[in-house]
């Protein structure tokens, strides 16, 4: 796929001085502070790259730089290409979104919902409705994640090694442990983080009659010319893998801000990392490795509707509809989420099917437009795309937890403080 041309910012409506403030930002306060290795930072609008930049390191270890064509764990950023990837599937009329996942997964269809107890000697109830596919695209399924560390249902899922970072068993048989687990609650009655975006891959694979991973690579990857995308490093390109680290002292997801301050331990060595090998499970919900090159391509053709140099993932009202706010009762993620972690959780953001969508810049209190939706990795990579301004920003680096500094707070901020030309 051909790259947009950089352009001067001011030739699509930004400040160079503005995108300059946030670099030495980034700089000062994240990088010369030792709590980020190294930053990528591509800003995109109006047809134009108007703004690419990288500082420190990829390996501290190494002294290795960050490059233009560093490959970072994207983490959950896979989960918005595994959600468009099962909304193709829909478009062929495959399959429907308010079908019961148990249609496809028939040992889930008696899943109870948690009452009390430990694994294995849960007792549970009934849900008050079967679990849907489209709980599965926005996390209402009543799934979770062990690393929330929330209930004793996250307990049995870490017990169980079900959605952890470094990943074990396959698909098939995560599908199957999670069918002994009941659920956090009754499908739609909230929104908890999960590996519903795992469950959702799987499906993939089971209706496209495909691996999962082969299905990315040839209606997604291969066509669009995303070549660094993909769920494993191979050997030829490791030298320029980056290396990933924790704000965590014992190299853990528990770190937040205002806990300590600086500071990096190393959690993934480049050299010794499981992405150097195909994993046995293909994680739809956070398995991709990727560059910005690649995923700026996967953002351009969602901002252009859904097609980019004559290659179409989805009609521009499919898009639409996975970026309308899903959530029960029209409620912002504060006002239903049970998640002690996610992505993004201010008030005025919602949830569609797999992006957050802000609904309301005013309660968010921070700036940006209504309909900017977005998405982020456990390592700290975001983006987000805004139709209104036609506008991509797309951060890179490589430190878990992303919850550990407020960037994506600052990055919006910033960047929007940039726009000197709105369409609005």
């Amino acid at each position: 796929m051909l790259a947009p041309t950089p352009a001067s910012p001011e030739s699509a409506g930004m400040s160079k001085q503005a995108l300059d403030r946030l670099e030495d930002h980034l700089k000062r306060n994240y990088v010369d502070a030792g709590r980020f290795p190294g930053t990528q930072l591509l800003v995109y609008r109006r047809g134009k790259i108007v703004h690419s930049t990288v500082q420190g390191f990829a390996d501290l270890e190494r002294k290795a730089p960050v490059k233009d064509d560093t490959i970072f764990r994207i983490y959950s950023m896979t989960k918005p290409i595994t959600s468009v990837a099962f909304m193709m599937l829909v478009e062929e009329g495959r399959v429907a979104i308010d079908e019961p996942v148990h249609k496809y997964i028939p040992e889930w269809k008696n899943l109870g919902v948690f009452q009390a107890g430990t694994h294995p000697a849960f007792l549970t109830k009934a849900p008050s409705r079967p679990m849907l596919i489209v709980d599965l695209l926005r996390h209402t399924s009543g799934l979770t994640y062990g690393f929330q560390q929330r209930s004793n249902v996250d307990a049995a899922y870490r017990e169980n090694k079900i959605g952890e970072v470094i990943k074990s068993g396959t698909l098939e048989t995560m599908i199957a442990d999670l069918a002994k687990i009941p659920l956090e609650f009754s499908p739609g009655e909230a929104w908890n983080y999960s590996v519903s975006t795992d469950v959702i891959g799987y499906l993939i694979g089971l209706i496209s009659g495909m691996p999962f991973e082969q299905f990315l690579k040839e209606r997604i990857f291969d066509p669009l010319g995303m070549n660094d995308t993909d769920f494993f490093v191979p050997a030829d390109k490791a030298h320029r893998f980056a290396a990933c680290y924790s704000a965590d002292p014992q190299g853990g997801m528990t770190f937040h801000a205002g806990v300590r301050k600086g500071g990096l331990t190393l959690q993934d060595d480049p050299a010794t990392s499981s992405f150097l090998a195909p994993p046995s499970l293909i994680s739809g919900g956070g398995g991709l490795c990727s560059t910005a090159a690649d995923y700026l391509t996967f953002c351009r053709a969602l901002l252009n509707g859904g097609e980019l140099g004559g290659v179409r993932l989805l009609g521009p009202k499919t898009l639409a509809l996975m970026t309308a706010n899903h959530l029960p009762g029209s409620m912002d993620l504060p006002g239903l989420s049970r998640s002690l972690f996610s992505e993004a959780t201010y008030n005025g953001i919602g949830f569609g099917l797999g992006f957050s969508v802000t609904m309301n810049p005013a309660q968010t209190l921070i700036a940006g437009s209504a309909g900017e939706y977005a998405w982020g990795g456990a390592a700290t990579t975001s983006f987000f795309i805004d139709p209104a301004e036609e506008l991509i920003t797309i951060f890179m680096t490589q430190v878990l937890p992303s919850s550990a500094y407020p960037l994506r707070r600052e990055l919006r901020s910033m960047v929007y403080a940039a726009i000197t030309d709105s369409n609005l």
